[in-house]
C-alpha cells in the first residue's frame, strides 16, 4: 500500500458514526498480474491487450475484485483494524479501473449494533473523484483488550 492516510485499530467501544478512514494506490500491470496468479481469473480483458481491445472496454481493466480488494486492507489495517472479522459484503462495480489509475478507497461507519460488536460500513473506491466500485460491510469490531 502506498499513501496510507491513517493506520491503527479503532475498538468497538471507541468507534462512532461517522468515522472514516481511506487509503490511495495506484493499481499496477504488475498488481493486476499477481492478482490473476493468486485468484485464479486468468479473463483475458485483464491480461491481453488485444483481446480486450475487442470488449466493451477497449482496453484491458483491473479486475473487480482487485479493486474490493482494497475495501478489505482498509477495514483490516484502520477501520476497525487488526482483530476485525468480516460477516459480509454488497459491491457494485459501476466503472472500470485501468492499469495505473489511482484508486482512493473509502470506508466509514454508519451504523453500531451495540448489543453484538456489529459495525455497518460505507464502502467506496474511487478514480478521479468518480466512484467505480461501491458497497456496504457488515464486520464484527475488536474489543479493547481488559485486564
Amino acid at each position: 500500500m502506498k499513501n496510507i492516510i491513517q493506520k491503527g485499530t479503532i475498538c468497538f467501544e471507541d468507534l462512532e458514526i461517522g468515522m472514516s478512514r481511506m487509503i490511495e494506490r495506484q493499481i499496477t500491470q504488475n498488481d493486476i498480474l499477481l492478482f490473476s496468479q493468486v485468484s485464479g481469473d486468468q479473463n483475458p480483458v485483464h491480461l491481453d491487450a488485444a483481446y480486450a481491445q475487442q470488449t466493451i472496454f477497449g482496453k484491458r481493466v483491473a479486475h473487480g475484485m482487485l479493486t474490493a480488494s482494497l475495501i478489505s486492507a482498509v477495514i483490516a489495517e484502520q477501520l476497525p483494524g487488526h482483530g476485525t472479522v468480516y460477516l459480509s459484503q454488497t459491491l457494485k462495480f459501476i466503472r472500470p479501473v485501468l492499469p495505473g489509475q489511482l484508486v482512493t478507497t473509502s470506508v466509514s461507519v454508519t451504523h453500531i449494533e451495540y448489543s453484538n460488536r456489529r459495525v455497518t460500513l460505507d464502502c467506496k473506491c474511487k478514480v478521479d473523484e468518480k466512484v467505480v466500485l461501491a458497497g456496504e460491510a457488515l464486520v464484527l469490531a475488536p474489543r479493547r483488550k481488559f485486564d
